[in-house]
């Protein structure tokens, strides 16, 4: 059998392999370390090899500290199966919740078409709205519904501002060019093209298309020209939307996975730090987006052509005439969703009640409505799970007094803002099971020792000064999740870097909120995140073109997540000291130092 044939049936049982090997390959852990330490590792290293390679789903993966803890005896049952529902999920619930509301009832739409309608139609510009806009609601709806909802209005607009893409590429074409091919997309990789772009394009009409037949009277290298401008331009514009939404999502607790999994690890590890909720994360991580975000946009501004002498300037010519056809469609298509409904209006209350009260339940550096409770019994959960179950039940249609005095009024039931249904259907179960695989995994790792274990053979790392630790730590982060799952990441490596700040006596959250925020920061490939995935699947980018602009904001983003954790979150979270709450735990650390100090000393008398 030739080597090419059996390679390629290996690959197509490769998941088989290493769901049968990996346990095989880690055996000696078992026996080489420790009793309890080795088992723990041997199932996070399990686990780690199952995420990053995705042999198992990501979910099903998460679900097996049910199974390995509680038989290997690391950690009973009844300790595991509690930390799949903890607090930190109800949160997460909440803002998805509310998510699929403002879904349903569109209002996610009014808001993008209101942007862009404002921010005007210059490519730099368009590109800067679509960035604010998918950042906005990225903050509050998942990464990836954001970008699935954006690209088709992205696309709608384009082909109104350069026609049809493919008309656009047989301009561009060259006889000497050996890239023709790839240029066009005609290379050898089939792309498939989003189910939602057809249906979104339908209703977004492109008006005042009849000017464009208009004669031309260019030369074919100006035309050319042109039209190798408009396809990068084409590029850059599908490219900022996974992009924006993913360094949106850092902006809020409930934005995306990895900041929850450093909620629940805190409160596993350090039960006494109560620094981190959804009002200081936000107002420590907000200002962190819009830097990202106006540097993300400069960068993909310039690389992709939207930055020229026409932001300043204005010139009639033929791009003048497609900017105008771009605002006439973005205001039309504004205007068809009429005036904002019963529904919208409640909706948007209920997400501003939503935000506010969240932020305001206990911001730290002002006093928050939590006071007027129990001391530590009211949580952002709390808060989250009140105003989502409102909406249960709350009517979608303006309540009329007439309807009770008029019989013959229809009798039908009333409708809700949200139905269960709508809400079962929008929820991705499967993350809920993955934070609560990573809060068992750190538990276990707690409690087994491992964490400790792993901090005492940490020590040459202190040599490396704090601030460059955290640029190393957010490059590295951001690095590895190019090839794994942003959560399956922060749940490896959190307890890791927690143990380093122990023993380094740095502030644990010096190290911590920079890995968070980095494992979010993933720009270069394709499979890095869904978002990247959407963007690749419309089949206009090349794989070169994400790696080309990724390189450089993962770069832009370590720089500054550096700038932040150093300026103001030093003062907001007093990083320069190394708090009271984080000595229970050093404590233990230090302990283990003594006695692998004691150890030391007896052998070398012996």
């Amino acid at each position: 059998m030739e080597i090419s044939v059996l390679s390629k049936k290996l690959w197509c049982i490769h998941k088989q392999l290493i769901l049968l090997f990996t346990p095989l390959v880690f055996l000696p852990l078992l026996f080489t370390l420790p009793e309890k330490e080795g088992k723990c590792l041997y199932v996070v290293v399990l686990m780690a090899t199952f995420w990053c390679t995705e042999a198992l789903p990501l979910a099903v993966t998460a679900m097996l500290p049910v199974c390995l803890f509680p038989t290997l005896g690391i950690l009973p049952s009844k300790k595991v199966c509690p930390q799949y529902f903890l607090e930190t999920n109800f949160l997460f619930l909440s803002g998805l919740v509310m998510a699929s509301s403002i879904e349903e009832w569109g209002l996610h739409r009014r808001i993008a078409l209101k942007v862009l309608s404002i921010v005007g139609v210059k490519p730099a510009w368009l590109i800067m709205g679509m960035m604010m806009t998918s950042s906005f609601l990225s903050m509050w709806l998942s990464n990836t519904a954001t970008t699935a909802m954006m690209l088709p209005i992205a696309n709608a607009i384009l082909e109104s501002l350069f026609g049809d893409l493919e008309t656009l590429k047989e301009k561009c074409k060259s006889k000497d060019d050996p890239e023709v091919d790839v240029i066009n997309g005609q290379s050898t990789v089939k792309l498939h093209s989003l189910p939602s772009v057809p249906s979104e394009k339908q209703i977004l009409s492109i008006d005042g298309m009849d000017g464009m037949e208009q004669s031309d009277l260019r030369t074919s290298e100006e035309i050319r020209s042109e039209s190798q401008y408009q396809l990068k331009v084409w590029k850059g514009f599908l490219i900022c939307i996974p992009y924006a939404a993913s360094i949106g999502g850092t902006a809020t607790l409930t934005g995306t996975a990895p900041n929850l999994i450093l909620i629940g690890q805190l409160k596993s590890y350090f039960p006494d730090c109560d620094l981190i909720n959804f009002g200081s994360w936000f107002a420590f991580a907000f200002p962190l987006m819009l830097i990202f975000l106006f540097l993300g946009w400069l960068w993909i501004a310039f690389l992709y052509g939207g930055l020229n002498t026409r932001l300043c300037f204005k010139k009639h010519d033929q791009r003048a005439r497609a900017e105008v056809r771009a605002q006439a469609l973005i205001e039309d298509d504004y205007r068809k969703l009429g005036p904002i409904n019963f529904a919208e209006g409640a909706i948007s209350f209920f997400f501003i009640l939503f935000a506010v009260l969240l932020f305001t339940r206990d911001p730290k550096f002002v006093t928050g409505w939590s006071v007027f409770f129990k001391k530590g019994y009211v949580s952002d959960a709390v808060t989250g799970v009140i105003i989502v179950s409102i909406l249960f039940f709350f009517p979608s249609q303006k309540p009329s007094l007439s309807w009770w005095l008029d019989p013959q009024a229809s009798n039908t039931p009333y409708i809700p803002l949200l139905s269960w249904k709508k809400a079962q259907d929008s929820v991705p179960w499967n993350i809920i099971l993955l934070l609560g695989g990573g809060f068992a995994m750190a538990k276990a790792c707690e409690e087994s020792g491992l964490a400790s274990w792993i901090g005492g053979h940490l020590h040459p790392l202190a040599e490396v000064p704090p601030a460059a630790a955290v640029m190393l730590i957010t490059a590295f982060l951001a690095c590895f999740t190019e090839f794994a799952s942003n959560t399956a990441t922060i749940i490896i490596f959190l307890p890791v870097i927690a143990e380093l700040a122990i023993h380094v006596s740095v502030n644990p959250l010096y190290f911590m909120i920079p890995a968070t925020v980095g494992c979010s920061y993933a720009f270069m490939l394709p499979v890095s995140t869904p978002p990247n995935s959407i963007a690749f699947a419309s089949g206009h980018l090349m794989v070169k073109d994400m790696v080309k602009t990724g390189i450089v904001m993962n770069i832009l983003g370590v720089l500054s997540v550096s700038l932040a954790m150093n300026t103001w979150g030093v003062a907001m979270f007093d990083l320069n000291t190394y708090p009271e709450w984080a000595h229970p735990i050093n404590n233990s650390a230090v302990l283990t130092d003594v006695h692998f100090s004691s150890v030391q000393s007896l052998n070398a008398t012996l």
